[in-house]
């Protein structure tokens, strides 16, 4: 697998010992860098809350409210080409400052847009934020690659994949902690209420978003402190102009571009499933509070954090796409169950969907950018661009769940996204066996 190596060190021979998993003197450069998987995540799973807090603050629709996703993962999209550009003039470490800059402005913007309680100044800040983390997965994906034996690569990406997943896991548990009021009043008991009395509930909902942000604003800059004097590998780069020849070769490159079409696909479906998780539970069983359904999906993207650590394992001796075939084809039965199923078994099926996801980010993005070498910096971009995936499922999910189907039968999109991630696992098994690549 041809990445990235470290500058200071001749070029090995994948498994021939010279590298370890982590390169010698960048174990702490290491840590810091997984921490930024853990820290994306939290400010993409707050979203699953803001959804569902928001239809209350601010008396939103479901399609309304799940334009969040939209215009956060339209930062991603917009974002992530810059990113890359910056990487490939500056470096990674100025590239992720930038990243940690973007993402401690939007969350300190939480506070004055939960003052006005202005849908549009909360859309904002949250694009923001995805900005910051546009910057931050661009780097960190690739450049985790580069600190250590390139032959266990893909594994390592996963590792650190692992602690994204333990963010995902903890942000719902503590958004229903410190976003859930607790408060939970019916249609009728709102239609009864007072305009003042509404107002003031309206407020002290909207509110309840500006601690949990500032605290994360300063988890963020604590971050970014401690990326700027950590020792972290330097990067050989080939010449840094031609950046538009450069995104025509890199196109070029069959998979890639599979790669960009199954990340599309597979982020979509995930953020279309935790997106709608809470509702999904509510409507399944009506008198489980929102509290405890938020918890339910901490359980599932804990199963996440699960599955990454056992993908990890089992990548040791099962080459990663037919592991990717096979969680695609537990995720389209999953759905199909919690589609058609009812009561809990429905629930716990959407819920272990999780499980069977947490492998696809990393092993699409490993198999996308395998064959760039130096490359990486352009083509890293366009897979994290593929995000925008994020944006428009959650809006069609929330459209088909109103006007043409309910939220339960809307689970049947993500259902076709598996199908596409299962098409491109198979593509490029086909390929690695065509090339005499025994694991790809």
């Amino acid at each position: 697998m041809p990445i990235p190596i470290l500058a200071d060190t001749p070029s090995p021979q994948p498994g021939d010992g010279r590298h370890p998993f982590i390169a010698p003197g960048y174990k702490a450069g290491f840590a810091v860098i997984v921490s930024l998987f853990f820290l994306w995540a939290i400010a993409n799973n707050f979203n699953d809350i803001l959804i569902r807090q928001f239809q209350k603050s601010l008396a939103l629709s479901r399609a309304e409210a799940g334009f969040i996703q939209f215009v956060f993962y339209l930062g991603y999209f917009v974002m992530a080409l810059p990113a890359g550009m910056v990487m490939r003039r500056f470096g990674y470490r100025a590239g992720i400052l930038a990243g940690l800059s973007f993402y401690a402005v939007g969350a300190l913007l939480f506070y004055p847009a939960a003052e006005i309680r202005v849908y549009g100044a909360f859309l904002g800040a949250l694009f923001v934020i995805a900005a910051g983390a546009a910057f931050l997965e661009t780097a960190a994906n690739p450049y985790i690659v580069a600190f250590g034996d390139p032959a266990r690569a893909e594994q390592r990406l996963n590792l650190a994949q692992a602690f994204n997943g333990l963010g995902g896991s903890l942000a719902p548990s503590i958004g229903a902690l410190f976003i859930f009021s607790g408060v939970e009043h019916d249609r009728a008991t709102i239609d009864a209420m007072t305009p003042a009395t509404l107002e003031a509930y309206r407020i002290a909902e909207a509110q309840t978003v500006q601690l949990p942000y500032l605290v994360l604003a300063g988890v963020v800059l604590l971050i970014a402190a401690a990326v700027a004097v950590v020792r972290l590998p330097d990067i050989v780069r080939g010449e840094r102009g031609g950046t538009l020849a450069g995104l025509r070769s890199v196109i070029g490159v069959p998979a890639l571009r599979g790669a960009v079409v199954a990340q599309f696909f597979y982020v979509g479906a995930q953020v279309g499933v935790w997106s709608f998780f809470v509702d999904f539970v509510k409507a399944i069983s009506p008198a489980t509070p929102e509290r405890q359904a938020a918890y339910l999906l901490s359980v599932s993207l804990a199963l996440f954090l699960i599955g990454r650590l056992v993908g990890t394992a089992l990548m040791q001796k099962v080459s990663g796409t037919r592991l990717l075939a096979w969680c695609a084809q537990a995720c389209i039965v999953l759905t199909l169950v919690a589609a058609f199923a009812s009561g809990w078994v429905a629930i716990g099926a959407l819920g272990l969907v999780s499980f069977f996801m947490s492998i696809m980010f990393p092993t699409i993005f490993s198999l996308g950018v395998r064959d760039l070498g130096e490359r990486a910096t352009l083509g890293a971009p366009l897979i994290v661009m593929a995000i925008i995936g994020g944006a428009v499922f959650p809006p069609l999910m929330g459209w088909l769940s109103h006007d043409i189907l309910t939220i339960q039968t809307a689970m049947l999109v993500p259902t076709v996204a598996f199908v596409v991630i299962l098409l491109f696992a198979r593509t490029m098994g086909r390929s690695a066996l065509a090339h005499g690549v025994a694991r790809p």
